[in-house]
C-alpha cells in the first residue's frame, strides 16, 4: 500500500526525527503544488536541518573522540533549548 503523502505525516516524521522521510513527502507536495509558499518554506527548513545533521554521517569524522565532541555539542544545544 502506498503511503498517503500529507503535510501532517511529514510533521509527524519531523517530530520523530525522521527528517529524510519528511523531506521526501514535503518535496513531493512541493512538486504537486509549486505555488504553495508554506510547503516551500518547510522544504527549505528541512533541507537546512538535514545539512546540520549530516556531520554525524560524514566520513571525514573518523575518530571516536571527534564523534564524542560533536555529540557533546548537540547535547549542550538540546539542554539550552529546553531551558529557553
Amino acid at each position: 500500500m502506498d503511503r498517503i503523502k500529507t503535510k501532517t505525516l511529514a510533521e509527524i516524521y519531523m517530530q520523530q526525527g525522521h527528517f529524510e522521510e519528511a523531506y521526501e513527502i514535503i518535496k513531493a507536495l512541493s512538486e504537486k503544488d509549486p505555488s504553495n509558499m508554506e510547503i516551500k518554506e518547510k522544504l527549505k527548513e528541512l533541507s537546512e536541518k538535514m545539512k546540520r545533521l549530516s556531520p554525524l554521517t560524514d566520513q571525514s569524522i573518523r575518530t571516536t573522540e571527534e564523534k564524542i565532541r560533536l555529540l557533546a555539542k548537540w547535547l549542550v544545544n538540546i539542554r539550552e533549548r529546553k531551558r529557553g
